[in-house]
């Protein structure tokens, strides 16, 4: 029998509310599963990582296939306040449904091993300080994340 632990490996690239649940989700499943998991956080994706969360928006304008509880022509999601009162909706929805929230999730990962690596090149390009993250992540380029994937079973792309 081989004793050579399953592995996922995520990378993690939009900072949007509704692409922030995949990668937690994916992530925290595969842990509990008994694979150790890595999740690389690059680009806008790094937010996810910043300590807090309330910024974190979904986009009813690029988002052509989210489905509206009241469907609106496209030129009114661009208007001012929609973006805000469609991640509001969304919000109440997920809690009234019972699905835990972004802060939950990402705790829930970190408690069950997965690791977390905060990619350096984002860091730098968007000026981004070590200390609006949280506590408990790696620090990282696309080479240490490659080592990683390279023996994983299963890798993803969000």
């Amino acid at each position: 029998m081989d004793s050579t632990p399953r592995k996922m490996a995520i990378i993690a690239t939009k900072g949007t509310l509704d692409m922030a649940y995949p990668p937690f989700i994916l992530a925290s499943t595969a842990a509990a599963l008994g694979y150790q998991v890595q999740i690389f956080f690059s680009f806008y994706g790094l937010q996810l990582l910043d300590k807090n969360l309330d910024h974190i928006r979904i986009s009813p304008l690029a988002n052509p296939a989210m489905p509206s509880p009241m469907p609106l022509p496209t030129l009114m999601k661009a208007l001012p306040g929609m973006e805000a009162m469609a991640t509001g909706m969304m919000k109440a929805k997920m809690q009234k449904k019972g699905i835990a929230s972004l802060e939950e999730l990402r705790a829930l990962c970190l408690d069950s091993g997965v690791k977390f690596i905060a990619c350096e090149m984002t860091l730098s390009l968007f000026e981004l300080d070590r200390s609006d993250l949280i506590d408990g992540i790696d620090f990282g380029g696309a080479a240490t994340f490659v080592d990683f994937a390279g023996d994983a079973q299963i890798s993803l792309f969000v």
